[in-house]
């Protein structure tokens, strides 16, 4: 291999758009820095910041549709295409609770610098920390991960300098209510920013403690002027809350993280080992140019297929989703917007976004995404029942499509998106969970439970039987898709039909005292259907037609994330699924479609079709320069499905596993001939290390149990005995 690959990038310009700011968080608080000299601003965020909902909260609970329930399964299986239409309690399409920024910190040089060279801004993955040089000025920010605050050190000789919290951002509404303090302190000064919404007893409070060294410190409302200062720290948190917040008490509380004596530093010790021993578990290098590792991002994005910019946009997505992975799991934007009007709510999309961009966590040996994503559940399991019994009147639980973190109810739906009828959810969710058990091999409680809650749903709803006597899945909803010739919703959706087999199959796995049941229940639900075309039909119910040109692959989860569909156990499926893989179209280019394609492309062996939809995105301008993704191409809406997904999409097209195989560059891509894929870890328990170039591979496996395993390469499959605590070294062959 050539030099190490770059663990972090840079640019020669301060951030002009939010958007191209760089990011760093602790998967609580968030922060956007554009690294200004003159005007320098960090856009802080929390996941909790969310923009209460306004009028009837009744709204927001289900819609109470059960006792409908039969009369609607009677219809779909009569053959009444557009039944579920009016399955609804006629509420009108109301989104979520809507993610929003809380203020911008700005440290502002009065008079500017009468000597703006040497300019450059810096983001390192391995520490977190964005930093911003000048000649005589150097800003460092992070959010740290041990005591969960902002940290920005601004340095230089002779500073003055202008320090506020500003609510201005775009989109604000303009009935906050704001309100600023600001008192000096022996060490500098206290200021806060409360911003209630309007209508409501919730606000958010900002409170940031400046410590400044040598030179004057004066209040200048809102903030204060610093004078001939050689340093100064700011230490920020924010909060959501009902009434006033304590002011003083979390001051206090900041102030106490300067007890030692060279504070920046300590406070940096104590984030680097949570931080950098989480990133630096995985690393990808791909022979890349040095030349080209030592451009910008901005630069490298101008060389879409450079080896170098796939290098480090692997990187940046670990680090991305490490950092915004903590309290919740990613949202839409991550843990980051610049923007009151944050597209689609930014809110954690369960049908396809959260699932892709958490896709990497188990062998990316990233648990704190799986435990930010296992947090989440928990918090909104009691949710998860009131839509079961509501919309369905069974026990157990079934996910919303959409959630804002505070409420798991279902009440995000319209006739269009019928997404109340999708019951898919639940499943999709818990599979990074049970991933990371076989990873680990325990299974954890929290899991159980939830997965026997979904059992139990299966149970009560899986009651209607088709012409044969098997289950059926109605109503059913393939996400966001219809049929050719039908409504929305209809009866027996692949993905319904895989999740329901799953779920069961898995909480059988975990429950054995109910194994029995869980298991003949799962057995007896209906197979897949080929269609005329060959392809692996999206619903499974005869005389419903594909509708091909669509960015949602719903109908393939059993091929991924699941291995239901495989070319190794169901070789005429997985043609099926690649016939209907081939037919798929695009629809409106988002990037989530493209890396979801390439997802299941490479659980089918299908190298050239991943490097295809992966080239979609590179060439496709989706990221900004800040190495944040944007939905649609040429960096329209910010969306961190592409940055968060691609990590997954590499590992995927390199390494495989399940429990009980192993599967080696099953989909390897062309363009990258040479590489070396560091810290994998695999389902049946053991890391891995992976070399490859034209002249062969090499693969390193370090097994935690003892266990046999089929390993499969391109010369086929051969059984592989691992023994706990024995590495075992596997040359194979590339051409």
């Amino acid at each position: 291999m050539n030099a190490t690959p770059v663990h972090g990038t840079w640019e020669p310009r301060p951030a002009a758009r939010w958007e191209d700011a760089f990011l760093s968080g602790n998967g609580h608080h968030g922060a956007l820095v554009f690294g200004d000299p003159d005007d320098d601003r960090t856009v802080v965020t929390h996941h909790t910041l969310v923009r209460p909902g306004e009028g009837d909260g009744h709204n927001r609970l289900p819609p109470r549709l059960a006792d409908g329930l039969s009369d609607l399964q009677d219809r779909l299986l009569a053959g009444d295409t557009t039944a579920a239409e009016g399955f609804t309690d006629g509420r009108p399409l109301q989104w979520v609770q809507p993610f929003h920024p809380a203020f911008q910190i700005r440290v502002r040089r009065p008079d500017g610098d009468p000597d703006p060279g040497g300019y450059r801004r810096t983001l390192d993955f391995a520490t977190g920390v964005a930093e911003a040089t000048r000649t005589g000025w150097t800003s460092r920010v992070f959010v740290s991960r041990a005591d969960d605050v902002i940290v920005q050190h601004v340095t230089g000789p002779g500073l003055t300098l202008d320090v506020s919290l500003d609510h201005r951002l775009p989109g604000a509404p303009t009935g906050l209510g704001v309100g600023h303090g600001a008192v000096l302190t022996p060490e500098g000064a206290l200021l806060s920013l409360r911003a209630r919404y309007p209508g409501s007893d919730l606000a958010c409070t900002g409170v940031t403690v400046a410590a400044v060294t040598g030179g004057r410190t004066a209040l200048a409302p809102p903030g204060l002027r610093v004078e001939g200062a050689r340093s100064v720290l700011l230490l920020t948190r924010v909060r959501r809350h009902t009434g006033e917040l304590d002011v003083v008490a979390e001051g206090r509380a900041l102030r106490d993280l300067l007890a030692s004596g060279t504070p920046y530093d300590d406070l940096l010790a104590r984030h680097l080992p949570l931080h950098r021993t989480a990133y630096e578990r995985v690393t990808l290098d791909l022979a890349a140019d040095p030349d080209e590792r030592a451009l910008s991002g901005s630069e490298l994005l101008a060389r879409p297929r450079s080896a170098a910019l796939l290098e480090r946009l692997f990187a940046a997505g670990r680090y991305h989703l490490l950092s915004a992975s903590g309290l919740f799991p990613p949202r839409l934007t991550g843990l980051w917007t610049g923007d009151w009007d944050t597209a689609w709510s930014g809110a954690f999309t369960h049908d396809a976004n959260l699932n892709l961009q958490t896709a990497s966590a188990a062998a990316a040996a990233l648990p704190e995404v799986t435990g930010a994503l296992a947090a989440l559940i928990r918090r909104q399991l009691p949710d998860w029942r009131d839509n079961a019994r509501a919309v369905f009147g069974t026990r157990g639980v079934v996910a919303p499509a959409h959630s804002d973190g505070e409420s798991g109810h279902s009440y995000h739906f319209s006739r269009e998106y019928p997404l109340h009828l999708w019951t898919a959810g639940a499943d999709w969710l818990l599979k990074p969970l049970v991933d990371h058990d076989e990873t680990r091999g325990a299974h954890d409680p929290h899991t159980a439970a939830a997965l026997a809650e979904v059992a139990l749903f299966y149970e009560d709803f899986l009651t209607r039987t088709d012409s044969e006597g098997r289950p059926a899945v109605v109503p059913s909803y393939s996400p966001e898709n219809r049929p050719a010739n039908a409504s929305w919703g209809t009866v027996n959706a692949a993905m319904d039909l895989s999740a329901a087999r799953h779920a069961l199959w898995t909480a059988a796995a975990y429950h054995p005292e109910h194994a029995d049941r869980w298991r003949a229940l799962a057995d007896r639900l209906p197979p897949h259907r080929i269609n005329a075309d060959g392809a692996l039909a999206e619903w499974a119910w005869p005389g419903l037609e594909d509708s091909y040109d669509h960015r949602h692959l719903s109908h393939l989860y059993g091929v991924w994330p699941l291995d239901e569909i495989t070319p190794y156990d169901t070789p005429e499926l997985a043609a099926a699924a690649h016939r209907a893989l081939e037919l798929r179209g695009a629809e409106n280019d988002s990037a989530h479609g493209h890396l979801h394609h390439a997802l299941i492309a490479a659980r089918l062996r299908d190298g050239e079709r991943v490097a295809h939809a992966l080239g979609q995105v590179l060439d496709g301008d989706f990221f900004h320069a800040s190495l944040m993704s944007a939905h649609y191409p040429h960096r329209h809406v910010y969306n961190a499905d592409a940055a968060h997904t691609l990590p997954a999409v590499l590992i995927e097209a390199l390494v495989q596993s399940t429990p009980d195989r192993l599967v080696l560059l099953p989909a390897p891509l062309p363009a990258y001939p040479s590489g070396e894929l560091r810290g994998i870890r695999t389902r049946f328990g053991a890391s891995l290390d992976l070399t490859w170039s034209p002249d062969g591979a090499t693969a390193v496996v370090r097994p935690t149990r003892t266990h046999r395993i089929d390993l499969w390469t391109s010369a086929g499959a051969e059984p592989l005995d691992l023994v706990a605590g024995e590495d075992r070294v596997l040359p194979l062959k590339t051409r």
